[in-house]
């Protein structure tokens, strides 16, 4: 799950997940991978109410950046530039998947 720094929620009440790659969520074994942590998680009862959380979920593409000394990443843009304007360390793409918890 994602604890880190500048992600903006489309969602009330939601959870964000997220992986370090730009992954295609239409592979099957990436989407019920997803859905089975959503499951352990406790959001929803079954894999098939994870698909659907999935499914109704807000899905988006970016990059993550890390400061010395920090224990969260800070998402950024692809050069490491933050909305605060200082440039991240380690750059990363990830793929995130904001989900609501209120199913």
């Amino acid at each position: 799950m994602w604890e880190g720094e500048g992600y903006s929620s489309g969602l009330n009440e939601s959870v964000v997940y997220y992986t370090e790659a730009h992954v295609d969520l239409e592979h099957d074994v990436v989407k019920k991978a997803l859905a089975s942590s959503i499951q352990r998680d406790g959001l929803v009862y079954s894999l098939f109410e994870g698909f659907i959380s999935i499914d109704n979920g807000i899905t988006s593409q970016g990059w993550v950046g890390s400061f010395p000394g920090e224990m969260y990443p800070e998402i950024c843009d692809e050069n490491g530039l933050t909305e605060s304007g200082s440039i991240a360390d380690s750059i990363l793409p990830v793929t995130f998947v904001e989900v609501s918890n209120d199913v």
